[in-house]
């Protein structure tokens, strides 16, 4: 295959908007495959519910459609089935920040083999556009008719507090660059979160390409540290104390993933372990 469309794609059309930040990111992630030289059966990729997991119909590898809030279980449950596998997890923000912030927290926590991706566009696009966990206060839609009233969640900050060991922010407007970020996600052992900016030119007017382009910065631009987890609690906050938004890697740092310490698991991957001594190994 020459190209990553070409080896990706499936026979499926995308249904997202015209316009929709989804396409970038869809790109950015079928170009990182690609180059990491990798097949559509060395991947795996569970999806959330809503604009973003729909992705599961358009792109040739491993699936599952999860149910909302539920990406990472599966996947956490197929990297230790197949360690071998590179496995992947795709929310949007309403299910990887609200019915799923649970399984972010101990994802993270556990330290799990697996790239986790948020196309956070600030609303529950797929059902007409209501309040988010991250949508901004005052911020009108249509479970919000007269302004949000709640503070948005930190989602990078918490991340990072739980454990994970990869912390990313990316920019659906910037292909080349996300690839990147996606490339180094998929790349690091360990849980890696990725908060991936994404316009939604349906429902949200307020967060357009052009805003973000006027608060966002890339941190390999200043000879930024990503070793430097102080540093990176105050990056996570940046944007409430000085309306300045960074996107790139914001923490990274290498510890033993879960799997590696599953004696289970050292030798060969379960999906591949013979039955016939499990008698032995219960006594």
């Amino acid at each position: 295959m020459d190209t990553p469309n070409q080896k990706f794609n499936t026979a499926v059309s995308p249904t997202w908007c015209p316009g929709c930040g989804n396409y970038g990111i869809w790109q950015a992630l079928k170009t990182a495959l690609f180059e990491l030289r990798l097949e559509t059966h060395q991947v795996f990729i569970s999806y959330d519910i809503g604009c973003f997991g729909n992705g599961c119909n358009f792109t040739k590898t491993y699936a599952f459609h999860s149910l909302h809030g539920r990406a990472l279980p599966p996947a956490a449950g197929a990297k230790l089935g197949n360690k071998n596998l590179t496995v992947l997890a795709l929310s949007g923000d309403g299910g990887a920040y609200g019915e799923g912030i649970q399984h972010l927290i101990h994802s993270a926590r556990y330290n799990i083999d697996v790239a986790y991706l948020v196309a956070n566009n600030q609303r529950f696009s797929l059902t007409a556009g209501q309040a988010s966990p991250t949508t901004r206060a005052n911020a009108k839609t249509p479970t919000t008719p007269f302004g949000e009233i709640k503070q948005p969640i930190n989602s990078l900050l918490l991340s990072l507090m739980s454990g994970t060991t990869f912390l990313a922010r990316g920019f659906a407007g910037d292909q080349k660059h996300l690839a990147e970020i996606i490339k180094q996600a998929i790349e690091h052992k360990g849980f890696a979160h990725i908060d991936i900016l994404q316009p939604c030119v349906t429902f949200n007017k307020e967060n357009s390409y052009e805003w973000y382009k006027n608060v966002i910065y890339k941190l390999e631009e200043h000879k930024y540290n990503p070793s430097d987890r102080k540093k990176a609690i105050e990056k996570t906050q940046e944007f409430e104390l000085e309306n300045k938004m960074p996107i790139g890697v914001i923490y990274k740092e290498d510890r033993k993933t879960y799997e590696e310490q599953i004696p289970q698991l050292e030798e060969e991957s379960l999906c591949y372990q013979k039955l016939d001594k499990i008698n032995s190994l219960q006594k």
